[in-house]
This record gives C-alpha cells, structure tokens and sequence, in this order.
C-alpha cells in the first residue's frame, strides 16, 4: 500500500466529496487515482441508500416540505447517505452560486426542487444549466422574475443574471440588463393547485399548499428587436443564455468559481474584477477545458481534478470546510444516520448555528466561505459538534473505528487515529499536545483502553487540521 497515493486519495475524496473512511481509503488505493475519479464522475442511477418518498415518511413532521426545516433535513440525509458524493457536493457548489433562500418563499419542496435540478444538470453544459435555472420556479420567484412584464420590465433576474451567475461585473453595460429583462418576460409562475406535474407528484397531500411551477406566457414575452453583448436579434431567454456562454468573461468567472470552491480560496466576487486570481495559469487552463468541450462543466471539472495545481501539496489542508462539509463528513464517519430519523433536524439546525442554514443563504451573493466561517461563536460549534458525535461510541462507525485501534504504543495509536479519521494530517504542535495528554492519561496503566482512544479521537476533530479540507 502506497501512503503517497493514499494521502493524494484523501484529499481527493475530501474536495469532491466529504472524506472517506480508512477502509474505503484501502479499497481506492488498489484501484488508483484515476479510477477513483472516474468513478466519482460516474453518478449511479440510484445513489442514496433510501428512496426520498420513503425519507419523507421519517420526517414526518415536515414530509410535506411546506415550511423551512424539512428540505434540509432530506438534503443532509442525500449527502450523508449518497454514493455520489460529487454529485451532492457539486449541488452544494451551485446552491452557494445560484443562491436561493427559504426565507423569501417559504416554501421548503421549491427551493428542494431547485437542489435537484443541480444535481441533474450541475455537470453537464453550462447552457442548458442556466437555461434550467431560468425556468426554476425558486429562482423565478426568489428573484421577482413572475413581476417581469413586457412593457414594465423587473431587471432582478437579468441583472443578477449577468452580475452574479455569469460574466460578472465590468463585462456588461446597464443597457444589456434592460435586453437582458426583456427576453425574459413571460418567464413566470404557476400556482400548483393540482396533484401530478409532468408525472411528479407536488406533494404528499391530496389537497391544500402544494409548490410553485413554472409557466410561460407567450403573450407578455417581448419579441422586439434587442441588442445584447453586441448581436442584434428578436432574443428570447435561451438565445440571451447562448450569448452569454459565448463570451470569455462567462469562462473565466466559472473557472474563478470552480478554482475558488475546489482548490483555494480566492477573494470575494465583488473583488474580481480588480483583483487577479491567484494561479492564472489553473484559471487558463479551466477556460480552456469551457470551451474544447462546449461549455461542459463536467470536463472542467474532471480536468480540475486531474491536474498538478489540485494534486500539488500545497493545495491539501488549505482551505476551511464549510459547516455542511464539516457535519457530513463527521456522519459519513459515525455512521448514525444508516437511515433517516428525526435528529437530523438536530443536525440541520446546529449547522446553522455554525453559519450555514442550508437552503436559505444570506443574501444573492450566498455565504463568503472561506476564513469567515470561522469565528469565536461558531468554531466552538463546529468543535462541539465533531467531538460530540467521534466520541459516541454508540455510533456504528465509531464502533468499527475502536475495534479496528490495536495497539499499546502512544505514537501509533495517534496514527491509527489520523488513518481512521480519514488520513488526516496534523503539524508537530499539535502532535505535541496529544503525545503529551496521552501520557498524561496512560502513566498509571499499562494497555491503551477504550476511553482513551475516544479522547484521542476527539482532540484530532477539535484540531485547526480536522476543521480543514
């Protein structure tokens, strides 16, 4: 067994997903890197380990996702429980792009539709994402597209359009916002009074508040003559989203965001136009691979994970999990949720706490990420909530990770720990720290017990190392 291939495995498996246990670690290095991501990029057609009517039975509470908690309840358990950890992961991307609250709508199953739609196309072409994405009734509606009107433009949706989901600020003008409102009136919503939509059920109820869907009106499109980006034309929404595909603002602005989201951290997005990313090179090539596949998010991706930039030891460990990251990591190792229960609302809320209420960012711009997700308040949850759960030795996975510990020697037991952890690294420091209070612990016994590598356990996630990806 490689220990090199193992640690670039890790890493791998932390970044496109959220970490793997030393035993699927050992499984993965036999197949190798590249089988690895292959495999990643190949999403089963079944790849969570319950089907969501039956998830929605177990939240019972919220089956009917008509308010806020329900929908990140049944997301956590996708992400916990998939076998497609890009796929989730990647949804979790485009939620933080195309950022869409519960706090508008209030109306949990819209905004969950939305995280579907992610996974079904956030790895194909950009076009048919974005196309998507303008037709979703949550973003229609987040973004007062329905209030859109031939003859009294709203340009919420156009502006944020070009501002945030695309091209970003300086490769526009104020005139290609109105053209850009303008293809897109009609582009509205549908009060889903009835059982079945397209052969989906919009809820669990035979009568009473459903979701939202899309409609279009044809009559209130405006089909003028528009000038956007340059090309005149009778432009239609679709026709303004091949436009904007096109151009080479759009590549560099999702190959920023890709950077950004998978290797290192970068500034904020109001901060791009004036501040130049930190690996050009990685951006060059992130563009390149946008336009030789036509504009496949997928090959970018792909080809992300297969270069020096991402493999090199100076992008492992350098970037804070967000609070999602962190919590699912930490039950995709505990095992606790082998199928839903109530407590993952325990869960969805203490995320919160730690800064990141699942379905419902901030503000359009969605949450900065990066050093912000750390402060004095939610580090504390965010240790809490890792000790908690690694030291609950009720927890199927903990169980397996205790019985797997074997020996009576302070240093391998903190390296069986690490390895177990999922091939964590920490520095000499905080090695240090635990070599010293497992001596401390151990000076009156001679057989490394139990309780003690539950403690050790639970130092390495209260660690700066573990709260890194």
């Amino acid at each position: 067994m490689s220990r090199e291939e193992i640690d670039l495995i890790a890493h791998l498996m932390r970044r496109a997903g959220f970490g793997a246990s030393w035993d699927e670690l050992k499984v993965l290095e036999e197949n190798g890197y590249d089988a690895t991501l292959a495999a990643l990029l190949d999403f089963p057609t079944v790849n969570v380990r319950m089907d969501e009517s039956l998830v929605r039975r177990y939240h019972t509470d919220s089956s009917a996702m008509m308010g806020p908690s329900g929908s990140p309840m049944s997301w956590l358990y996708g992400m916990v429980s998939t076998s497609a950890p890009l796929q989730e992961k990647m949804a979790l991307f485009w939620h933080g792009v195309f950022a869409t609250a519960t706090s508008k709508m209030q109306m949990g199953k819209t905004v969950f539709d939305q995280i579907k739609m992610f996974r079904q196309y956030g790895m194909g072409d950009f076009p048919t994402l974005l196309t998507r994405l303008s037709m979703n009734p949550a973003m229609v509606y987040w973004l007062d597209n329905h209030d859109n009107h031939k003859g009294a433009i709203n340009e919420n949706f156009g502006r944020e359009l070009l501002e945030l989901f695309s091209m970003g600020v300086g490769n526009y003008t104020e005139q290609d916002v109105k053209e850009s409102a303008r293809a897109f009136t009609g582009y509205t919503l549908q009060d889903l009074n009835y059982f079945v939509v397209r052969n989906e059920r919009c809820s669990i109820w035979p009568y009473g508040r459903t979701t939202l869907g899309f409609s279009y009106d044809d009559e209130d499109n405006d089909k003028g003559e528009k000038e956007f980006l340059g090309h005149c034309g009778n432009h239609n929404g679709e026709d303004i989203i091949k436009i904007i595909c096109q151009q080479p603002a759009t590549a560099r602005f999702i190959a920023r965001h890709l950077y950004n989201f998978f290797v290192a951290d970068e500034p904020l997005v109001p901060q791009w136009p004036y501040t130049p990313p930190k690996d050009p090179r990685a951006i060059d090539l992130l563009v390149d691979a946008y336009y030789e596949s036509d504009y496949n998010i997928g090959h970018m991706v792909s080809m992300l994970f297969s270069s020096q930039f991402f493999k090199s030891k100076e992008c492992w460990n350098s970037k804070v999990k967000s609070p999602a990251e962190l919590a699912v990591g930490v039950l995709r190792l505990t095992n606790e949720f082998s199928h839903p229960r109530r407590e993952m609302f325990d869960v969805s809320r203490q995320i919160a706490f730690m800064g990141q209420d699942l379905m419902n960012p901030p503000s359009v711009e969605g949450w900065h990420g990066g050093q912000d997700w750390i402060e004095s308040g939610t580090l504390m949850e965010r240790i809490n909530f890792a000790s908690e759960h690694i030291g609950n030795l009720d927890a199927p996975g903990v169980k397996t990770i205790i019985g797997a510990i074997n020996t009576n020697d302070p240093e391998q037991l903190i390296d069986s720990c690490l390895d177990h952890l999922g091939a964590i690294s920490i520095n000499e420091d905080t090695r240090a720290s635990i070599l010293r209070f497992v001596d401390k612990s151990n000076s009156d016994k001679r057989v490394l017990d139990e309780e003690l590598s539950l403690n050790v356990l639970r130092m390495i996630v209260s660690s700066q190392e573990f709260q890194r990806v």
